[in-house]
């Protein structure tokens, strides 16, 4: 990785986890940090923060709060900041875009806007090119203790889950932690059988076989690439998003997922595993997007 780590901050207590979390990541990578706040004029709000002047200071101030309170805490690390004003899913893809990953708060909205709020959190999540990276308030250093794992999904074929096992591996990699790789099954309606499916089960001696065959193929190149990150291999049969989150809850420092976009007729939507992921993980959450 050679770009900066971006954290979007706007004054709540889920932003200020995220800034901290994205401030270890950026000490650990060696990269530098870009703190943004994206805002957009708002004509209805308290008289005090009525005029475009006073809220372009009111998110000045908390930006410039924001910066001094992580460089004290990381003297050592290279922090830019940015207040941009627009549009805040426009202005937060912008600035994660040449970025290595962004960083958000997952619950929470600010005075003047708040950038996780009914769709525009998932519209970030659905555009980004980069991963971006959800962190609850109340998120703490010491849940990246040692004992606590990098768990990461996987699905399909090697190639279908690559970026998702990169991100996983490098994480773990900084971090000196293990990878905890999980892929979910379920029993396939009949028709969906056919000569050829039915031949590979049989030559892998049957589905869970075959299951973990699939997770043990497509870890082998990340496993040669790092060969340093302890590896676990969990295969278990029911819904992908419930086995993560069961996994999860036991063993997860970070929790990594894929994300696929869904278009529709009432505008993209990320896919069912990651937003029950999103909703319900306890960890923080890397969404990463397929390329």
């Amino acid at each position: 990785m050679t770009g900066a780590i971006t954290a979007g901050v706007d004054g709540t207590d889920e932003s200020r986890a995220a800034l901290d979390w994205a401030a270890r990541e950026a000490v650990r990578r060696s990269l530098p940090l870009r703190v943004v706040h994206a805002w957009e004029f708002q004509p209805a709000v308290p008289s005090e923060v009525a005029g475009f002047e006073a809220q372009q200071g009111w998110a000045v101030k908390a930006l410039e709060g924001a910066v001094r309170a992580v460089t004290e805490r990381h003297p050592e690390l290279a922090v830019t900041s940015d207040v941009l004003e627009g549009p805040a899913v426009r202005t937060l893809l912008e600035a994660a875009a040449g970025s290595e990953l962004l960083v958000l708060g997952s619950r929470g909205h600010g005075r003047l806007v708040g950038f996780l709020v009914g769709s525009v959190g998932q519209q970030v999540i659905v555009e980004a090119t980069k991963p971006v990276v959800l962190v609850r308030a109340g998120d703490e250093a010491s849940a990246e203790a040692a004992g606590r794992d990098i768990v990461v999904g996987q699905h399909g074929e090697p190639e279908d889950s690559a970026e998702v096992l990169r991100f996983a591996f490098e994480t773990a990699a900084a971090r000196g932690a293990t990878v905890r790789a999980v892929r979910a099954w379920t029993l396939p309606p009949v028709f969906a059988y056919s000569p050829g499916s039915l031949k590979l089960l049989d030559d892998a001696g049957g589905l869970e076989p075959f299951e973990r065959q699939a997770l043990t193929d497509a870890l082998e190149p990340w496993r040669e690439r790092f060969p340093h990150v302890p590896v676990v291999e969990h295969v278990e049969i029911g819904s992908a998003g419930q086995v993560l989150l069961s996994v999860a809850a036991d063993h997860a420092q970070l929790l990594v997922v894929g994300r696929r976009a869904h278009r529709t007729a009432v505008g993209a939507r990320i896919g069912s595993v990651a937003h029950g992921v999103l909703h319900h993980a306890g960890c923080p959450v890397a969404v990463v997007p397929h390329t």
